[in-house]
């Protein structure tokens, strides 16, 4: 029986995944073939979506992007068993888009099906756990220690350390919070893990449960994301059925619950006291810290919170221990980084690269320069708080520390491409104008500085009073970037200076006056 899969990822989706898979289907009835149709993950190429992909004793052979009416021809190509089509693109897995990655945390996404935990198990699934089950709390929490991994969020805060404090702390109930919340412009990596590869997420977590004596988790996902939905409460349906969760995981006395709950649909629900305001049933207003939720976190007890990818690196580093995952990357920055392009890029996808790969190297190698043809002037890197590196600052290698030079974050990963037709006065106002609406209102220099910051951006617009307006955004940076709560007002002011700093002939200033 000849097994082919299509894709059931929400980008392939939108791109007439279900179309094809029934219209391949229905083909194959008519024509008495016995085949198997698996929807699988997206392998992160969106610019070949919908890719089908075919069993073969060669290996998998990809077909993309297959439109509706391209399904015939590939029945009359013999494409089931490999033929040769105008679509055909090879083996999947010796297309260079692939073959140039480190595919850890994303080792099965596109490879198997999501929620058939046979499948997890056959591509080495829930290895991790089992060596955690054989692991006292404290190795465990060592082990992630040694890996060197940070937390994938945003803040790169050394994961370790923060599960060590929450393993210290004395307590009647732990919980562990996974931040599903993903909301930042061009980023996608969470969402295609929970609709690629749901397990890994939950093993993680399970693992973190062990890790810090913690028996209860929460999945606060994004409202926006009903096929997560839909695929995380199968899985763990399924990871209960066969007690991967439960009262007592794998007969180790040990229990961990897990479920999800949908977020509130506002930005600012994705910094981790808001989060937890919000898992509470309140609304989600940022709290001040300390104390930090480590200590006291949801309900008021310690809690670990990390986001998607950060507990899906868990198991692999369980699996293989700390050191084979410190052995990637550079610097302080260890591991793999899932990045996401985006915005005017010609192959937008997924890339799982070791950090230490240039921007350059993303935006070309990989993404194939802009989708206009034209020069990419601008990329702005870490969602809509990051910073706008111009062209001169793309050989500089993905790592924490060299962007934190640059006055730059890496954020959750996501890249966003602009060609040279980008106005970057309008992008700085924007910053000003998304902080505004997303604002929770709690402190003043981010409910009132963002207004105001609005303002005076339509005044350079217009061309007043250059000089002085220019000179009070500066002043009105500073005061949000050191008085605000939390870091939705104390990172606007990232773009925004950015796009004056290195773009000023769009503020109406020239370079050499700029400089002085």
């Amino acid at each position: 029986m000849a097994r082919i899969y299509v894709p059931r990822d929400s980008s392939a989706l939108s791109l007439g995944a279900e179309k094809v898979a029934k219209a391949i289907a229905e083909h194959a009835a008519r024509q008495n073939l016995a085949v198997e149709i698996i929807r699988n993950g997206s392998r992160g190429m969106f610019w070949l979506e919908p890719l089908v992909e075919v069993e073969t004793p060669a290996g998998r052979i990809a077909y993309g992007p297959v439109d509706l009416a391209d399904v015939p021809s590939l029945f009359a190509a013999d494409f089931i068993n490999g033929g040769a089509h105008a679509l055909k693109l090879g083996v999947t897995d010796e297309l260079p888009w692939l073959k140039q990655q480190e595919r850890l945390t994303f080792a099965r996404v596109g490879i198997t099906d999501p929620v058939s935990l046979t499948d997890y198990l056959a591509h080495d699934g829930y290895r991790g756990l089992q060596n955690a089950l054989a692991l006292q709390p404290a190795e465990i929490v060592q082990q992630v220690t040694d890996s060197g991994l940070r937390g994938r969020g945003g803040a790169a805060f050394p994961t370790g350390i923060k599960w060590k404090t929450v393993h210290d702390c004395k307590a009647d109930q732990k919980y562990i919070v996974c931040n599903a919340d993903e909301g930042d412009s061009g980023t996608y990596s969470d969402r295609m893990i929970m609709e690629g590869d749901p397990f890994v997420l939950i093993e993680g977590m399970t693992i973190a449960a062990l890790a810090v004596g913690a028996t209860q988790g929460y999945i606060y996902l994004r409202s926006e994301y009903p096929h997560a939905l839909a695929v995380l409460n199968e899985a763990i349906q399924h990871a209960r059925e066969k007690h991967y969760l439960g009262p007592n995981i794998l007969g180790s006395g040990h229990a961990f619950e897990l479920e999800v709950r949908r977020a509130a649909g506002a930005y600012v629900c994705g910094e981790e006291t808001s989060l937890l305001e919000s898992l509470e049933g309140k609304r989600g207003l940022v709290r001040f810290k300390p104390p930090l939720p480590a200590i006291e976190g949801l309900f008021g007890k310690p809690t670990v919170v990390n986001n998607v990818i950060s507990f899906a690196s868990v198991p692999i580093i369980l699996d293989k221990g700390g050191a084979f995952y410190r052995d990637y990357g550079m610097g302080r920055s260890r591991g793999t980084l899932p990045i996401q392009l985006a915005g005017n890029i010609k192959h937008g996808g997924l890339v799982e690269k070791a950090f230490g790969v240039t921007l350059r190297q993303l935006l070309y190698d990989f993404g194939g320069g802009s989708a206009t043809g034209r020069p990419i002037r601008a990329v702005q890197v870490g969602g809509p708080l990051g910073a706008y590196l111009p062209e001169s600052q793309f050989d500089t290698p993905l790592d924490y520390e060299e962007f934190s030079k640059l006055w730059a974050v890496l954020g959750h990963g996501g890249i966003v491409a602009f060609d040279d037709t980008v106005d970057m006065a309008k992008m700085a106002r924007y910053a000003f104008e998304f902080c505004a609406i997303e604002s929770c209102g709690k402190c003043t220099p981010c409910r009132i500085g963002s207004t105001r910051g609005v303002e005076v951006m339509d005044k350079i617009m217009q061309g007043r009073d250059h000089a002085q307006n220019i000179a009070l955004v500066r002043d009105l940076s500073d005061t949000m970037l050191n008085g605000s709560l939390c870091a939705l007002g104390g990172m606007t002011p990232y773009p925004v200076l950015s796009a004056i700093n290195h773009f000023p002939e769009d503020f109406g200033l020239n370079k050499k006056a700029q400089a002085a």
